[in-house]
């Protein structure tokens, strides 16, 4: 199948019907057929279960609680130091770079609104305007929990509806505006590196995606923006680390972070490979003295 024909039939794919079906068979306690799902999936994308808290694929109920599996203890060790971030998730670098004149790169030759992406509302946006992202992909292998780069105090929580494009590089290279277009859980922090968004990005298939404070997310009833505002008093906090969400069945994380608050790690390229738990930048010396509101 022709490049030009995969992306032809995403446009025409009814894609959240058939992501909601495959959502409810991947959730389903199916026995057999739960098992004959997982045991193939390991073998066609030749998945590490070594470092999984639970080796064998019997112990799965659902092909959910497998790909959502946890690691061993000591599979994922985060980097210590306090001045430097942690990686959020295992996959690959899409783009790294500076976000210019509140866009942020996709591919080559496409860019999408920085605004539009956390959901539209320009002065949640402003913080972030000339600072910095990095997007993430995670491929079908990979571990998909998602976790802290560092200390956060949640302060936003945004549901916005959208397509469920597929998020793989081919997509990225020739939808435009990909990741602004897809369902998305905006997650806005403040952290010792000033306000930090993480935003877990939906795609074709992806049944949901949940957060440890407010489990399943997506899908919602309706189709509208969501937006939960927590207070400092109850808000959920998170240390450099934690899991902080998942999805189930693979897709991508973007990050942004406000002007010059960090140093993203410069061995980062598109297209190197992401560890989670390992470097992912360093706080700026304008950044260290920011502290965390506990008021």
């Amino acid at each position: 199948m022709t490049d030009h024909l995969k992306i032809l039939l995403q446009y025409l794919m009814p894609k959240h019907l058939v992501s909601r079906l495959v959502g409810r068979l991947a959730a389903r306690e199916g026995g057999r057929l739960s098992q004959w799902m997982i045991t193939r999936f390991i073998r066609q994308y030749q998945v590490n279960m070594s470092e999984a808290l639970h080796e064998d694929p019997a112990h799965y109920a659902s092909f959910n609680d497998f790909f959502t599996r946890a690691l061993k203890a000591d599979a994922r060790p985060v980097v210590e130091d306090t001045q430097v971030l942690a990686m959020p998730v295992d996959g690959a670098i899409s783009q790294l770079a500076p976000i210019q004149q509140g866009r942020i790169i996709q591919a080559k030759g496409h860019d999408y609104s920085a605004r539009t992406l956390l959901g539209g509302d320009k002065a949640l946006a402003a913080p972030f305007m000339g600072g910095d992202f990095a997007t993430i992909y995670l491929a079908p292998k990979d571990y998909h929990r998602i976790h802290m780069p560092l200390d956060g105090v949640l302060k936003t929580m945004i549901y916005v509806p959208g397509e469920l494009f597929s998020v793989n590089p081919l997509t990225a290279s020739r939808v435009p505006e990909l990741f602004a277009r897809n369902e998305r859980v905006v997650c806005l922090f403040d952290t010792a590196a000033g306000p930090m968004a993480m935003v877990l990005v939906g795609a074709t298939i992806v049944a949901s995606i949940e957060t440890v404070w407010a489990g399943t997310v997506t899908p919602p009833a309706g189709k509208r923006i969501q937006r939960w505002d927590y207070e400092p008093e109850t808000a959920p906090r998170l240390a450099k680390g934690d899991e902080m969400g998942r999805f189930k069945l693979g897709s991508t994380v973007v990050c942004l972070f406000a002007p010059e608050q960090v140093s993203l790690a410069e061995h980062l390229l598109p297209g190197t490979p992401t560890r989670m738990g390992t470097e992912f930048g360093t706080l700026n010396s304008a950044s260290i003295e920011h502290e965390l509101d506990n008021n």
